[in-house]
């Protein structure tokens, strides 16, 4: 690790805090406080991005399914992105609407693709942790954006639209991370985001992180709930089977069951976080993913819309730090074709019995939207940012051009222009200059 001294050149910040030292020496402290600073110093600073452009850390992906090539993508820490080139190029469309930059979850009406919601809050919680503050809602696609309300709701998992009424929407909330509170569960709309009823409420520490619709009969929800908790000095993933799991509705919400048959159960049983899909090439198949106790964790599938369960693969590599991943999504044109996010990304042709890896740019694998109308689109993100395949996943776009990065800390040096050094998560140390242009250093 390289150290940096100052070999008696002061950095700008030193020599203002020895000005301001020297000026509490003449004046005296008490004169030093009222004295006025005219801020039309100030009316000139402008802030802009030095970089770097490799993308950050990203668990909210969407798609339009009539323009193949418009994406969208909500980093951790860096707002709502936007393509319409299917990833050669991203803009952002969140910044001066929203009250924080983490999100969770981004959802694109297919009746209407001008109206887009996202909920704030990535429920990928881990050590550092953003949050959420509720709902946005576009219905300019992107241009501009009002706020819809659930501000307690924390961290939001997931957002999926009734694709027959661009009105009706459905959130995911996991809830405050830090401790229990009352707005988590799944909330529904049917006037746009104006109101909003809790229609699953299970307890105060038990949120709902996943939402599934079935597509051909879009009353029929399946929800996977999740009890977790940041902890100063831990993270706390999983509760009593009787309340968390699965959960499904044939009734647009009205009403939920618990499902259990085939799935982990008992008074010891512990269950954690959840991701759970629909196949819409046979909506009877419902796949999910899922943390457990006792050696029952794995992929999970249901051939009969949730009736029954069967643990069909318990390979490590599907459920690796589940916490942090555990996200599961179904090939909309072939049943036995699925896709599981984890630090690797895994897909399967045979219903699930197997997967292989596929490479992506990035690995921490955390998010997929498939076009329904052709599978070879799709839109896949990564702790490296979002990247678009246009053919399967033979290639994907570049991450090297949002910048989203998380950086944990930043350090100058003494040079002349100085350049900037920021360590970003699951990346290595970037170095980025201090001016747009190069200069010569001395």
């Amino acid at each position: 690790m390289t150290s940096f001294s100052s070999r008696g050149v002061l950095r700008p910040m030193a020599l203002l805090a020895v000005a301001f030292c020297l000026m509490a020496e003449l004046v005296g402290p008490s004169q030093l406080a009222a004295t006025a600073v005219d801020a039309k110093l100030f009316q000139g600073l402008r802030y802009r991005s030095i970089g770097p452009a490799r993308g950050g850390r990203v668990t909210a992906v969407a798609g339009v399914r009539k323009q193949p090539q418009t994406f969208y993508m909500g980093a951790t820490g860096g707002g709502v992105w936007k393509t319409t080139d299917a990833g050669a190029n991203w803009v952002n469309v969140s910044d001066g609407f929203f009250e924080t930059a983490s999100i969770g979850a981004i959802a694109v009406a297919e009746s209407d693709p001008n109206v887009v919601y996202v909920g704030t809050g990535s429920a990928a919680i881990r050590s550092n942790v953003i949050l959420g503050k509720g709902g946005y809602k576009s219905t300019d696609a992107g241009k501009t954006w009002t706020h819809i309300g659930l501000r307690e709701a924390g961290q939001i998992g997931a957002v999926r639209v009734d694709p027959r009424d661009a009105n009706v929407a459905y959130v995911a909330a996991l809830g405050q991370p830090f401790g229990a509170n009352a707005e988590r569960g799944v909330f529904r709309t049917k006037d746009g985001g104006k109101t909003w009823q809790k229609v699953l409420f299970i307890n105060d520490r038990t949120g709902v992180v996943s939402l599934a619709m079935n597509p051909v009969n879009p009353n029929e929800l399946y929800a996977g709930s999740w009890q977790a908790v940041r902890k100063p000095w831990t993270i706390v993933s999983g509760g009593p089977a009787g309340e968390c799991g699965i959960y499904k509705s044939t009734d647009g919400g009205e009403t939920w069951k618990h499902l259990e048959n085939g799935l982990p159960k008992g008074p010891n049983a512990l269950i954690g976080k959840v991701g759970v899909d629909v196949s819409a090439a046979n909506p009877q198949r419902v796949y999910a993913v899922m943390e457990a106790s006792d050696g029952q964790g794995g992929v999970y599938r249901s051939d009969d819309a949730g009736a029954s369960w069967a643990l069909i693969n318990k390979t490590g590599g599907l459920i690796s730090r589940p916490f942090y991943y555990t996200y599961i999504n179904a090939d909309p044109k072939n049943a036995d074709a699925v896709y599981v996010n984890n630090l690797a990304f895994y897909k399967s042709t045979d219903g699930g019995k197997s997967f292989r890896p596929m490479p992506t740019p990035h690995g921490d694998n955390q998010g997929t939207w498939i076009n329904p109308d052709n599978p070879e689109i799709f839109i896949q993100s990564n702790d490296g940012g979002a990247n678009v395949t246009l053919n399967g996943g033979r290639s994907w776009s570049t991450i090297y051009n949002q910048p989203t990065a998380e950086i944990y800390q930043v350090a100058v040096d003494n040079q002349f222009p100085y350049l900037v050094y920021g360590a970003q998560q699951d990346n290595t140390t970037l170095i980025v200059p201090s001016l747009p242009t190069t200069m010569e250093r001395v």
